[in-house]
């Protein structure tokens, strides 16, 4: 898996300061996608265990609230088996810390038993992840009101376990 980006301060994408790392690899090609260079799989940098260790690293500090995932599209089934295992490693690190991911796949149809994308690992995904910001970006549907989404019909939605608990803020 490769990766495009880590942010060591991100305060857009998610509540509090956050670490984020924006991998690559995206099937969805939205229209006026903000991070249109992240679709290519072989985009940026090699994901290794060094990277792994530096965003751990990075989520030490106190004033850190969470950890923030998004893409190009963490759930292809080529970059869940890497990002389980960080994800795991992040919740058990850091239990306190919050985990969002960005999916332009939705959770009860893509990322459930059967969906389009689910494999062996989505669910362990699912399950350290806190928020889960799903739904593809329409730009029909831009709304720069919308706190954490893009587009109108993306939904916040808060898990526990990889369950739903409710959706919005």
């Amino acid at each position: 898996m490769n990766y495009g980006n880590i942010k060591s301060y991100d305060i857009a994408d998610g509540t509090g300061v956050r670490v984020s790392l924006f991998v690559s690899g995206c099937r969805h090609h939205c229209k006026g996608c903000f991070n249109a260079p992240t679709w290519d799989f072989n985009y940026g940098e090699p994901y290794t265990r060094e990277t792994q260790n530096k965003i751990l690293e990075l989520l030490a500090p106190s004033y850190i609230e969470g950890f923030s995932l998004l893409g190009g599209e963490p759930f292809e089934p080529e970059n869940q088996p890497v990002l389980a295992e960080l994800l795991e490693e992040i919740k058990s690190t850091y239990p306190e810390k919050s985990i969002w991911c960005y999916s332009g796949y939705l959770f009860d149809k893509d990322l459930a038993p059967g969906g389009k994308v689910y494999t062996p690992y989505t669910d362990r995904m699912l399950s350290c992840i806190d928020i889960l910001v799903d739904g593809e970006f329409i730009q029909e549907l831009k709304d720069i009101s919308l706190q954490f989404r893009g587009s109108s019909n993306q939904r916040i939605l808060h898990l526990k376990d990889g369950k739903l608990v409710k959706e919005g803020l």
